[in-house]
């Protein structure tokens, strides 16, 4: 079965996670009954192995990890990978395929113009 985690940096600021638990939830009501769980890179309890887990116990054998990241930097092409791999080893069975970021996308640059207008 397939699902998804959705994985932002983290921080030690509640409105953060609120923020995207907000997002989160949103995307939920989008995306069907896909399993899907948030999990955080550092600084929060959900963090990429709590999010595998929970994602495992529901079924899911095979996780697409969304980064809510909007670039591309070392974390999304070396320390999260490198983490993956290593939680990986006690789920034999369970494949990780890794999403783009946000990036460059025209919707983006709309609500940063509706942020600048409004």
């Amino acid at each position: 079965m397939n699902g998804v985690m959705i994985l932002a940096h983290g921080s030690r600021v509640q409105s953060t996670k609120n923020t995207i638990n907000e997002v989160v939830e949103m995307t939920k009501k989008k995306i069907g009954d896909i399993p899907l769980e948030i999990a955080y890179m550092e600084f929060c309890d959900e963090n990429i192995e709590h999010g595998i887990k929970a994602l495992t116990e529901k079924g899911v054998t095979h996780i697409k990890v969304v980064p809510y990241f909007l670039f591309e930097g070392i974390h999304i092409r070396q320390d999260i990978p490198e983490e993956i791999e290593k939680i990986l080893k006690d789920y034999p069975g369970v494949t990780v395929e890794m999403g783009k970021t946000l990036g460059v996308d025209e919707r983006l640059a709309d609500i940063l113009a509706d942020r600048i207008l409004n």
